[in-house]
Order: structure tokens, then C-alpha cells, then sequence
């Protein structure tokens, strides 16, 4: 068995409940508050603008001339090619870039994007692509078991098709290959902090759907 299907069994409870959130249950049949998939794609503006540059790092530190450039090509996706879906919701809502701007970043996005910025700034190479997979990883196979139902919302389904498209497939696909071809290089102690980061992370990923759904804010 390789190291991430290893990694995507330690996850199963993680992901079902992800699935079965009713955020995601809500995307998948039109129900989803509007209000709360605004909140969730402002919110995921600014963790992708903070991935970006945790991509980045990664791929600074990265240890195949390969991964570097796949590295800086989905830091540089990152701000992009997901920003121009971002865009097109704020155009439809109406919502200036001022107003994308001043959006605060709610406390689990916080407490996301700064674990996943002092893994990358501060930890080997092979914790960091552990720490990044799940955004990767857990919205690929999201957008597929979507893509299966189909959303009778337009704006929930453009969201969906992106995610279960043939392109990000290939992006992920690519990280798989690399964080098997990392694990395998490291030691049993390096896999098991490996494991670490991304048992973390994919408990981020359920948070940050939790979060938009309840549409957090600093309690004081």
C-alpha cells in the first residue's frame, strides 16, 4: 500500500463527516444558505492568497527541480486561475474589491493558514507537502462525489465542476506522486510526522466548511 493511501485511511472518519456536513450536503442539493457560500468564498479568498505563499515557500524548498516548478505554478494558480472563479461570484454579488478587502479573516481560517505558513516557513520539506495534500486532495475527491449528484444551483455547481474537473485532477495527481516519492526517501520517524501534519490539516479542511456555514466571527 503507498504511503498516501496509507494517509487517506487514517482520514475516512474525517472525510465522511466532511461529506456529510451539511455545508457540503447543501451544495450538493441547492440548499445552502446563499449568505453562508458568500462568506465561505470571501473567506477562501484570503486562505488562498496565504496558501499561495506557502506554496511558494515549498517550492523554494523542494528538493527535485521538478517539484519546484510544480510548486511555483500552483503558488502562482493559486492567486490566479482560483481567484478568477472568486472574482466572477463577486461580480455577480456585487461586491467591490474594497469590499473583498475589508472582509476580516474569520479565527479558524486564521488558525489554518497560520499552521500551514510555519510549516512551510519553518519545517523540513517533507512535512510541508504533507501539511499542504489535503486542500488539495480532500477538494478533489469533494468536486467528485459532487460532481456524481449535481447541484440544481448554477452558482453551486460552477464551484463544483472546478474542483471535479480533469485539470485539478492532474494538479493533484502530480502532489500525490511527489509526497509518495518524498515518503519513501524518509525515515519511519519523518513518515510519522508526515502523518501528523496531514491528519491536522484534514481536520482544518471539515473546520473550514463548519466555519462558513456557521459563518464565524471572533467571539470577542
Amino acid at each position: 500500500m503507498s504511503f498516501t493511501a496509507i494517509l487517506w485511511q487514517s482520514i475516512e472518519p474525517i472525510y465522511s463527516a466532511i461529506l456529510r456536513h451539511p455545508f457540503i450536503q447543501g451544495l450538493a442539493d441547492g440548499s445552502l444558505d446563499r449568505e453562508c457560500f458568500k462568506f465561505y468564498v470571501l473567506q477562501d479568498s484570503i486562505y488562498l492568497r496565504e496558501f499561495g505563499r506557502a506554496l511558494a515557500v515549498t517550492a523554494a524548498r523542494a528538493p527535485q527541480d521538478d517539484w519546484i516548478v510544480m510548486f511555483a505554478e500552483h503558488a502562482a494558480n493559486a492567486v490566479k486561475v482560483e481567484r478568477a472563479l472568486h472574482e466572477g461570484f463577486f461580480r455577480q454579488w456585487g461586491l467591490s474589491s474594497a469590499d473583498v478587502a475589508a472582509t476580516p479573516v474569520a479565527p479558524s481560517n486564521l488558525a489554518y493558514t497560520s499552521y500551514l505558513l510555519a510549516i512551510a516557513y519553518g519545517a523540513p520539506f517533507h512535512e510541508a507537502i504533507a501539511a499542504l495534500l489535503p486542500c488539495y486532495w480532500i477538494y478533489w475527491e469533494v468536486g467528485k462525489a459532487l460532481e456524481k449528484m449535481g447541484s440544481p444551483e448554477p452558482l453551486f455547481q460552477r464551484w463544483i465542476e472546478t474542483y471535479a474537473s480533469a485539470e485539478f485532477a492532474i494538479v493533484v495527481q502530480d502532489v500525490l506522486r511527489a509526497t509518495d516519492a518524498t515518503a519513501d526517501a524518509a525515515s519511519d520517524d519523518e513518515r510519522q510526522v508526515m502523518s501528523r501534519h496531514f491528519l491536522t490539516t484534514s481536520r482544518y479542511e471539515w473546520m473550514f466548511w463548519d466555519m462558513a456555514y456557521r459563518r464565524e466571527t471572533w467571539p470577542v
